[in-house]
């Protein structure tokens, strides 16, 4: 859109030093590039080695060194050190503790932290010789992988009720949370792993930061530290959001209404982080739009490495968001959000996403995070370059679902047959009762299945009106569906409040008591898995009909247990499934095609049994084969080493872009999110807030101010831009 009084922003300008990659089958793929570039660059003089030493000699833990000391203080020096530790260790059994020779590494320069044993720090050591003398791009990376950078960690997730029991289908609560919960468990297997094969004594921490909520519902979302299950050194710490007048702030906040209390938050969180910890932590990871503020905001001020994950960009979930965002800002506060959003991701060091398609897309469809390459909110702000897809921070690093709980139905010495007449009575009971309506007249027909939050994007109405407008899947099977809650009197969510009426409009209008169970979200997730293998057992389906799922983890889940399933092919799913093979894509936008591809499939497998056996078998074996939980801790913990030199390796060229964006934050961002009210507050009443964009921001109009000629300079039209028309009027 043409509009010369908006803010122009364009970060692309100030990445131009910044390589990139050029071919798009190497999209996500940043940790490969970036370790093939600094290869090249550590390979250019002969004094380009001297910042890898540098960085080496940072190395420590609360003061104590690691790996090398300060008597090394040249790279000749380093590779004499080297030389003569290999040789030495070479002669020593292979299992030797470190601990035996440990004075003579010191004599040489060098500290504990190549390895538990003789074998494993020959090997290291090895490694960086080779680095030092030819580097390439496989040795880089297995050096790295070695290297004792990390040992705490901080995980945000701040939004909806973030707890381990009585959470799931609470508002804005859903597969983040599961993902977090199991990405911290592996992490702190792989952290306690590589510790170990340090040679290290250290005991690694990692905290889930997320807000602490009085009103708590039921949950323990109110209370202020809580260990992760299955961990050692895990922990919630939840931080509460503060009324203006520094009260703790007691009810629920919208993903959408959050934006006010998050810079006041990230204060807090750093304090009690700070204390917890006993110093900085070595890697912050962000979640969602509100995580990554928060992230980039205390990575900023704390020197750290930062990762991101999106779980999904909202821009890309309603359509033309960011054309149409002052109809939607009073309820949605999009202008903040995509802001917010921008901010995060020209911030961050690397970015976790879960598919190629979460980045790019494919031909149909335009990635999420390539939405966001250039776009324009008209009469406030123009991205000319927001984020370039080929940037090597982007990363895949899909995740898996938990196999204690997610395991095949095959598995009859595991199965939870105790819970068999809960889920029985659950799934087939005639009464309506407030955990579950309608019922399912004929047992002996297979069922397909759905569980999600109950919002617009998830689609769940959308697969209740499929089912009741195809008499032949009707004919085959039951639906089952688990989602939110089933009276919209209890609810204080916008969207589920919608998507609760329509569901009732949708039973009534097709008459599906009967033939379809709705009922209300699950939060204990070791009888969910069990409910999937029940599924199986009525050889029945999963089916995820989301408008588009960045990933899907409930697909995961499902297929880890056996479940034939049907996704969305908009999105992640689409690369979790090959379709026709290990499940079945749908077309979320054509509910007719869909429900004949499902009608299909039951039709087959009652004609061939067979059939359904043999896409239940290669679901697995898709699983098995790309998505465990092992595979992702090992990337991210890869990718917060190898950032975390290269964020040391480009600190100059990195200077001017992190000015630029602290500047946006306060010049554009502060003033945004005045707009939007605090709990108990009304809406902003002044006829316009005025953007330091050059126009006048109202909720109903734009006042345009005369236009100006743009200077021919990228660099002098953004910073002019940033400044405004007044500013620049009285220089």
């Amino acid at each position: 859109a043409k509009d010369d009084n908006s803010l122009e922003v364009d970060f692309g300008a100030l990445d131009l030093s910044t390589p990139h990659l050029t071919l798009p089958s190497s999209i996500g793929n940043g940790m490969q590039f970036v370790s093939k570039f600094m290869s090249s660059k550590l390979n250019d003089k002969p004094e380009s080695m001297k910042p890898l030493l540098d960085y080496l000699l940072t190395l420590n833990y609360r003061g104590e060194k690691l790996m090398v000391n300060d008597t090394i203080d040249s790279v000749d020096k380093l590779q004499t050190a080297l030389l003569l530790a290999e040789v030495f260790v070479s002669g020593l059994p292979k299992f030797t503790p470190y601990l035996k020779f440990e004075q003579r590494f010191q004599e040489w320069g060098l500290e504990k932290g190549w390895g538990e044993n003789a074998e494993r720090c020959k090997e290291t050591l090895n490694f960086l010789s080779e680095v030092l003398q030819a580097p390439d791009p496989i040795n880089m990376e297995k050096f790295f992988s070695r290297v004792p950078s990390i040992f705490n960690i901080v995980v945000f997730s701040i939004h909806g009720y973030f707890g381990q029991e009585k959470v799931l289908g609470l508002p804005d609560t859903g597969g983040q949370v599961v993902y977090i919960l199991d990405q911290v468990r592996s992490m702190e297997e792989e952290l306690v792993q590589r510790i170990k094969q340090q040679g290290l004594h250290i005991t690694p921490k990692i905290l889930v930061l997320t807000r602490l909520i009085p009103d708590s519902k039921g949950t323990k979302c109110n209370v202020e530290l809580e260990p992760v299950e299955n961990t050692k050194y895990s922990q919630i710490l939840r931080v509460p959001f503060k009324t203006e007048d520094g009260k703790d702030l007691r009810q629920w906040v919208s993903r959408f209404d959050i934006y006010p209390y998050l810079e006041r938050y990230t204060q807090d969180a750093s304090a009690k982080i700070l204390d917890i910890l006993e110093g900085k932590p070595d890697l912050i990871i962000g979640n969602y739009t509100d995580g990554n503020l928060v992230a980039s905001l205390m990575s900023s001020k704390l020197g750290v490495t930062q990762g991101t994950i999106a779980h999904a960009l909202e821009k890309t979930k309603y359509e033309n968001s960011d054309a149409k965002w002052r109809e939607l800002d009073q309820k949605y506060h999009f202008s903040c959000q995509f802001t917010a959003d921008m901010i995060a991701m020209n911030t961050t060091d690397f970015i976790i996403t879960s598919t190629y398609q979460e980045i790019a897309g494919s031909k149909e469809k335009p990635g999420q995070y390539e939405h966001h390459y250039a776009f324009t909110m008209p009469g406030l702000c123009r991205f000319a370059t927001g984020i370039n897809v080929f940037d090597p921070k982007f990363n895949i690093a899909a995740p898996g679902a938990d196999q204690s709980v997610y395991f095949p139905y095959t598995q009859k010495q595991k199965r939870l047959t105790g819970l068999h007449p809960q889920i029985e009575e659950l799934l087939y009971s005639k009464e309506d009762t407030d955990e579950h309506i309608g019922y399912l007249a004929d047992k002996n027909k297979p069922i397909i299945f759905s569980m999600a939050r109950l919002d617009k994007v998830k689609n769940i109405t959308g697969l209740v009106e499929w089912y009741g407008q195809n008499k032949k899947v009707r004919d085959l099977v039951n639906l089952v569906v688990v989602a939110g809650l089933l009276n919209a009197a209890q609810s204080k969510d916008r969207e589920e409040i919608d998507e609760i009426n329509k569901m009732h409009n949708l039973i009534d209008k097709y008459q599906l008591k009967g033939q379809i169970r709705w009922i209300k979200a699950q939060t204990d997730r070791v009888r969910n898995g069990e409910l999937y293998r029940y599924i199986a057992d009525t050889k029945g389906a999963f089916v995820q009909p989301a408008l588009y799922e960045a990933f899907g983890l409930t697909v995961i889940e499902a297929m880890n247990c056996g479940l034939p399933t049907f996704a969305t092919n908009q999105g992640g799913p689409a690369e979790i499934i090959v379709d026709g093979v290990s499940g079945f894509h749908i077309n979320p936008m054509n509910g007719r095609e869909a429900g004949t591809k499902i009608a299909d499939f039951f039709q087959k497998c009652k004609e061939d049994p067979s059939y359904w056996n043999k896409v239940s078998t290669a679901g697995l074996q898709r699983i098995y084969e790309c998505y465990t939980w092992k595979i992702y801790a090992t990337k991210v913990l890869n990718m917060g080493s190898m950032y975390g030199f290269w964020r040391t390796l480009n600190k100059e060229e990195r200077a001017a872009k992190q000015r630029y964006l602290q500047m946006f934050y306060n010049l554009q961002y502060r003033n945004l999110v005045k707009t939007v009210p605090r709990i108990g507050e009304q809406p902003p009443r002044t006829t316009a807030s005025t953007s330091t964009a050059g126009a006048a921001v109202v909720r109903d109009e734009i006042i345009v101010r005369p236009k100006e000629r743009k200077p021919r300079n990228r660099i002098q039209r953004m910073m002019t831009s940033l400044l405004g028309p007044k500013r620049r009027a009285n220089k």
